[in-house]
C-alpha cells in the first residue's frame, strides 16, 4: 500500500516554496523520494529550503520565479528540464492576499491579486502541461485553492474570487487533459498557523483569532505539515483514478 504514495522518480515543481505552506509542502514531497524544484520570487529563500531538501538525501534546484510574468513561468519549466530532464508534478502554491472592504479594493489591488492567485496558477498550468504532452508521460497538476473559493469570507473579494477561479480552472483543465494522462486537482486550505504575506495584521486581531476558532469544528489552526498528505495523494499513483476533484483541508470549516 506505501507504494502507491510513492514519489521516487519523480520530478516535482512546487511554486513559492521558499518559506510558509510551499515550504512545508516541498520538504514534504522530497521525504515521499521526489527531485523537487523550488521556486520563489525571493531566491534566496528558495535556496535555503532547496538546501534543506538536499541535505535531507533528495535532490533539488532553487529556481527564482514570478508567476505571475508568462516569460518568468516559461524560464522555470526550462530550467526544470534543464537539469532533471523531465517534468512530472506541477504544484501551483505561490499566491499572496489583500485583506480590505470591498469598496475599497483599488484597481492596482485587484490586478495583483488576480495576476499571481489565478494567472500564475493558468501559466504555469500550461506550460507544465505542454512539457507533459510533450514528454507522452502524463502528469499530475495540482492547485492551492481556498475555503474563499466556496463560502464568503469578508474582505476576500479578490482573493476569493482568484480562489473561485482556481477551483473552476481546476475541473475545466482536468476535464480537457485527462485524455493526454494529465490529472488536475485542487486541495481548499482552511486556516492554518502559516498566515500569507497580505493577512498578517488582520489574523493578529483577537476578533479574527476567535472567529477562526469558533467556525472550525477541529477548534484549531492546521499545521503546515498536515497539506503534505494531500499534496502527496494527488502527486501520487494512490490517486490514479482521481481528477476534478477540490479537496478540503479545513478541520470541517465548509462542513457546516
Amino acid at each position: 500500500m506505501s507504494d502507491m504514495f510513492e514519489l521516487t522518480g519523480k520530478v516535482v515543481v512546487v511554486t513559492g516554496s521558499g518559506r510558509g505552506l510551499g515550504k512545508a509542502i516541498a520538504l514534504g514531497v522530497g521525504t515521499a523520494g521526489a527531485s523537487v524544484v523550488v521556486c520563489s520570487r525571493t531566491l534566496s529563500e528558495a535556496q535555503a529550503t532547496s538546501d534543506e531538501i538536499a541535505a535531507a538525501g533528495s535532490p533539488s534546484l532553487a529556481v527564482q520565479v514570478d508567476t505571475g510574468d508568462r516569460a518568468s513561468c516559461e524560464s522555470l519549466i526550462a530550467a526544470t528540464v534543464d537539469h532533471f530532464g523531465k517534468l512530472d508534478v506541477m504544484v501551483n502554491n505561490a499566491g499572496i492576499d489583500i485583506i480590505e472592504p470591498a469598496e475599497d479594493v483599488t484597481e492596482d489591488a485587484w490586478d495583483q491579486v488576480l495576476n499571481i492567485n489565478l494567472k500564475g496558477y493558468f501559466n504555469c498550468s500550461q506550460l507544465a502541461a505542454r512539457q507533459m504532452i510533450t514528454q507522452g508521460t502524463g502528469g499530475s497538476i495540482v492547485n492551492n485553492s481556498s475555503i474563499a473559493g466556496r463560502v464568503g469570507i469578508a474582505g476576500l473579494s479578490a482573493y476569493a474570487a482568484a480562489k473561485g477561479g482556481v477551483d473552476q480552472l481546476t475541473k475545466v483543465q482536468a476535464v480537457e487533459w485527462a485524455p493526454k494522462g494529465i490529472r488536475v486537482n485542487a486541495f481548499a486550505p482552511g486556516y492554518f498557523e502559516n498566515v500569507m504575506s497580505g493577512a498578517t495584521e488582520e489574523h493578529r486581531r483577537p476578533e479574527k483569532r476567535s472567529q477562526v476558532l469558533a467556525f472550525t469544528p477541529m477548534g484549531r489552526r492546521g499545521l503546515p505539515d498536515e497539506l503534505v498528505g494531500p499534496v502527496v495523494f494527488f502527486a501520487s499513483d494512490a490517486s490514479s483514478y482521481v481528477t476534478g476533484a477540490v479537496l478540503y483541508v479545513d478541520g470541517g470549516y465548509t462542513a457546516q
